[in-house]
């Protein structure tokens, strides 16, 4: 009897092992590991360490003035001002969206879902050359602003606030609409039998549970609106104190030479970015805590 347990036990094992085997999909673990390793280490942590290493060399001090000057203070406002603007915009707007999507049915649904992944495809510079042509004092749209109310949005922090609106909208939109095709409308006549009102029901019961999405979707698009460029220089103006963001003095230290003030700005948006990345990984984290609940 001892003996035939035991054997039974062995077996059982043996097969959970085969078993675990063979649902890899991969050939081996360490291949696989080395790999990935060798991959990040050569096209992701070599650049990067390479930037800090060029900007070791303008030491602790040099590396302070240089990311301290008011050109780089006022260019990180620029650029942060305006990315979490268009960030909390495209939370409210791309909610919007993603609801209609998601709850309605209407003609053009499909030609409206594809126009959302339109910024994901469109190059930056076209982007940044329509928003010029459109908003400009002599666009389409630029000029009946400028002749009525006297707003001028083409080369001024507007118009880095409509570039940066424009390309991140998808990521509020994607992120928040597996969420809401997720959430049983259920919940919501449930709510309207227990005599909640339409507001009651959105605050209470659809509010929570679209709360990690949308902050990760806000999360995601300041990410993506910080270290835009192409569509952005097009309408910005440029201009040093006022509308110049942090990618352009970039570009413009390298064109005057400046490699180690470029590169110690670098830095900082790496820095910045890193920290970011961490922040949207931590809020998916916390939103499949919440979702679990």
């Amino acid at each position: 009897m001892m003996a035939g347990s035991l054997i039974r036990s062995i077996s059982t094992k043996v097969n959970g092992i085969c078993l675990w085997r063979r649902r890899q999909v991969l050939p081996g673990f360490g291949l696989t590991l080395g790999f990935a390793l060798l991959y990040l280490c050569l096209l992701v942590l070599l650049p990067l360490s390479a930037a800090f290493l060029k900007a070791s060399g303008l030491g602790w001090d040099g590396f302070i003035r240089a990311v301290t000057a008011p050109r780089v203070v006022a260019s990180f406002g620029v650029s942060v001002r305006a990315s979490a603007a268009a960030a909390a915009v495209n939370t409210v707007l791309g909610t919007i969206v993603a609801w209609v999507l998601v709850r309605y049915r209407f003609a053009g649904k499909r030609l409206l879902d594809a126009m959302v992944d339109l910024p994901f495809a469109l190059p930056t510079s076209v982007a940044g050359i329509a928003l010029a042509a459109i908003y400009g004092p002599n666009g389409l749209l630029g000029a009946p602003l400028l002749d009525a109310f006297g707003w001028k949005v083409a080369y001024t922090e507007a118009g880095i606030f409509v570039a940066l609106t424009f390309i991140g909208l998808p990521f509020v939109v994607r992120t928040l609409q597996p969420v809401m095709l997720d959430l049983d409308p259920e919940y919501e006549e449930a709510a309207a039998s227990l005599g909640a009102s339409r507001w009651q029901s959105l605050v209470r019961v659809i509010g929570p549970e679209l709360l990690p999405a949308a902050v990760t979707g806000f999360a995601l698009a300041f990410a993506r609106a910080l270290g835009e460029y192409g569509s952005v220089v097009f309408v910005a103006g440029n201009m040093p104190m006022k509308t110049e963001i942090v990618p352009l003095l970039i570009i413009t230290k390298l064109e005057q030479y400046d490699y180690r003030g470029a590169t110690a700005v670098a830095v900082m948006m790496l820095v910045l970015s890193f920290l970011l990345l961490l922040i949207i990984n931590l809020l998916q984290r916390w939103s499949v805590r919440w979702l679990a609940r």
